[in-house]
């Protein structure tokens, strides 16, 4: 079957399928073609939460957070309830904050990421230790912690659903277990081979998350370096169920523990902690699904700073991260071939707004992400 489309999404986890509602939004029918079946856990979609943390100090990060914020709210609410859980988040320590500006020896504090949140009129306070404790018994904090009200945690399986539901309605397609098996472009489209035929395609989009420098090598794109990791947060039962959680971040100071710790409550599952972004290197296509040495040390930061887990409860996941050096996001376009990649563990909370920007990146040729997010 050879067949003829404005826009291919090639990739159908959460920025893929983001993508493609984005075009939908605005009259065109995109197709997405997935490798895997659908509710596979080969990638880093899968699983029911996502921390949505607005813990962040860079402009580009927080201009992105507002796309992504008006695409939850359009996105509303699934099986009667809001796909955005907003118990609020917690942010301490004295290390470096995400985003690109940690990486570069210049990362905020919470104090500074609670003025940039401020200066946008985005809810949030700073606590000390003692206060937070009080509200949340369940864990230590740091001397100073800031809270944010307007964060908590995106229900992530839900939301590719919605996603999915929006596109197939606007008269778009997800064809899953499609692997796009070559791609080739030229000046005035793109030819995407696939099992059942051939799709030319006017424009496509490669959000392919582990895959992305395998898939997109061959067109001569010159992505950064990218690393894939696979991490082993895990599920911890609260020792008393009616405490409240909300969603955390911890910027654990260097050498005191293996990387920042990040987390979020699971209703059904328990409290998800994981470190961020230390995990075994590996070949997407031969992934082990084992634990790595860091596993250990996570019930040990449980029993340390988590007093209302138990600490001997862990469930761990397996999940892939796919990371640039600075850990920032890759959002551009090269000829007819527009990607998005990168976006090591803390991606799904802006995945509508990526969606928003790689959309216009494949409606507009002269449209440009910002400059932090493009090929370098």
């Amino acid at each position: 079957m050879d067949e003829r489309a404005p826009f291919v999404v090639i990739g159908g986890g959460v920025m893929g399928l983001s993508t493609a509602w984005a075009l939908s939004r605005r009259g065109e029918r995109p197709i997405v073609l997935e490798r895997f079946a659908r509710g596979h856990a080969q990638g880093a979609s899968h699983g029911a939460t996502r921390n949505f943390n607005n813990a962040y100090a860079d402009e580009h990060y927080l201009d992105l957070l507002a796309r992504a914020r008006e695409g939850w709210d359009a996105l509303g609410s699934v099986g009667g309830e809001p796909l955005l859980r907003l118990h609020g988040l917690v942010s301490h320590g004295s290390g470096a904050a995400l985003g690109s500006a940690a990486k570069e020896g210049a990362a905020p504090g919470v104090a500074a990421i609670h003025a940039q949140l401020h200066d946008r009129g985005i809810p949030a306070e700073l606590l000390d230790g003692t206060e937070a404790a009080r509200r949340w018994p369940g864990m230590r904090f740091e001397e100073t912690v800031l809270y944010s009200p307007d964060a908590g945690v995106a229900r992530a399986a839900a939301a590719l659903g919605e996603l999915e539901r929006r596109i197939v309605e606007a008269g778009g397609e997800v064809r899953w277990q499609s692997p796009a098996l070559s791609i080739d472009q030229d000046a005035d489209g793109v030819t995407i081979r696939t099992e059942s035929g051939t799709i030319r395609a006017g424009t496509a989009v490669v959000t392919v998350g582990a895959w992305s420098s395998s898939t997109l090598g061959g067109l001569g794109i010159p992505l950064p370096a990218l690393t894939v990791t696979e991490e082993n947060p895990a599920h911890f039962t609260p020792r008393d169920p009616r405490e409240p959680w909300p969603s955390f971040n911890h910027f654990v100071a260097p050498g005191a523990w293996p990387a920042n710790v990040y987390g979020m409550p699971t209703p059904g599952e328990g409290v998800k902690v994981g470190f961020h972004a230390i995990g075994d290197e590996v070949d997407p296509d031969a992934r082990p699904f084992r634990l790595d040495k860091h596993a250990g040390l996570l019930a040990e930061y449980v029993r340390d700073w988590m007093p209302g887990l138990d600490p001997a409860s862990a469930v761990h996941l397996s999940c892939t991260y796919t990371s640039t050096r600075d850990e920032a996001f890759v959002l551009d376009r090269t000829g007819r071939v527009v990607f998005g990649a990168g976006f090591s563990g803390q991606g799904f909370k802006f995945a509508p707004g990526v969606g928003a920007v790689l959309a216009d990146l494949a409606l507009d040729p002269a449209a440009r992400a910002a400059p932090a997010f493009r090929l370098r």
